[in-house]
């Protein structure tokens, strides 16, 4: 009998599992995919910040907070797709960079150009999006090198077509998603824009993993050659993966454009960030292992541990070494417990299952 990519999923709390298993299980599954260790790393860090600023859970700096990680839980939702689908995505932090640029150079100041801009901007990350998936799937490029590829080839498009200095500015309605909110919300004060952003794709995202996609996904990730025999189309699920990246991507630079403004250096790094939330929730590199809770919660943990570091009055320049440790240490957590699968992309990838014998598959 042929595997079922939505029976043979494991330790994937959001995308699906059997509906008879009841609350138990998914507690189980959650703790299995890392939502509860990086639970409680969360609740660590948020009580020594709380020790050097008794104030930060009142409304307005807990809001502040929430809309500074707003975009980086989003992008992490979107590295989660195509990592828990056996795949890497280091083009995010490039996107975002050429989206804010770009979008500062079309509507240079005029309210007139926005949504034209917005739409013109979400195309432009399905494009970015299709051209990894297909060329990762159909042309049998490992993702690592696709992706890199594109990162550079939009880092330095921006700055050839900029001179290295973007011009333009965006409009006061483009920050607005960004920089601003619900007022008069009680206690909160403000209920930022990007927060609820983030709060929708998060809930989307779950509901995503739960659906036949996502059970699809993950099975991918898992063994794509089992899902490939159980009739998963491998390349489309792969390639809709880094296109939901690259959209994610793109909110993200909308958010990150009205709160932080357009400078040459915006998106820079942020690839490895959204890699380092994902893996410290657990999401195991190589596929098949993590759920979206667990990337979600590793965004917030991994700002509120910038937070702290700035309270502390560590140099920022700390954050690329401990970005580092963290994929260190959780690669090799993943690998001491046997979890660790490393992609196999330096094979061919098969056009059809039939291609390749099922001896070659990771299992």
């Amino acid at each position: 009998m042929t595997p079922n990519p939505t029976q043979d999923v494991r330790g994937t709390g959001d995308s699906g599992g059997s509906r008879r298993s009841g609350a138990p299980t998914a507690l189980a599954a959650l703790g299995r995919g890392g939502t509860a260790t990086v639970a409680l790393l969360l609740a660590l860090i948020f009580v020594v910040i709380a020790t050097q600023n008794p104030s930060f859970f009142e409304g307005p700096p807990l809001m502040s907070f929430a809309k500074k990680a707003a975009p980086l839980v989003i992008l992490a939702i979107g590295q989660y797709l195509v990592i828990v689908s056996g795949e890497f995505d280091l083009s995010v932090g490039s996107l975002v960079g050429a989206q804010v640029v770009i979008a500062a150079r079309l509507i240079d100041g005029q309210e007139a150009m926005t949504l034209p801009v917005i739409g013109l901007m979400m195309v432009f990350g399905l494009v970015v999006g299709l051209v990894n998936g297909l060329v990762t799937t159909l042309l049998r490029v490992p993702s690592i090198i696709t992706t890199l590829g594109t990162m550079l080839i939009l880092f330095g498009a921006v700055r050839y077509w900029t001179g290295g200095a973007p011009t333009g500015a965006l409009s006061e309605s483009f920050r607005v998603p960004g920089r601003h909110g619900i007022e008069g919300v009680p206690f909160l004060g403000e209920l930022p824009w990007a927060l609820v952003i983030a709060l929708v794709l998060a809930v989307g995202a779950v509901f995503l993993m739960r659906s036949p996609f996502g059970r699809s996904l993950v099975a991918t990730g898992d063994n794509d050659v089992a899902a490939a025999f159980s009739g998963v189309r491998v390349w489309r699920v792969r390639t809709m993966a880094f296109v939901g990246s690259s959209l994610m991507a793109t909110v993200a630079a909308i958010l990150i454009g009205g709160y932080a403004g357009v400078t040459a250096q915006v998106g820079d790094g942020l690839e490895f960030t959204a890699i380092t939330a994902v893996v410290l929730g657990g999401v195991v590199l190589g596929g098949g292992r993590g759920t979206v809770v667990a990337a979600v919660l590793g965004a917030l943990t991994v700002e509120a541990l910038f937070t702290l570091f700035n309270q502390l009055y560590l140099p920022s320049t700390i954050q690329p070494s401990v970005q580092g440790l963290i994929i260190i240490a959780a690669v090799a957590y993943a690998a001491r417990r046997g979890d660790l699968r490393l992609p196999e992309r330096l094979r061919r990838r098969p056009a059809h299952p039939t291609e390749r014998s099922l001896g070659t598959s990771r299992r």
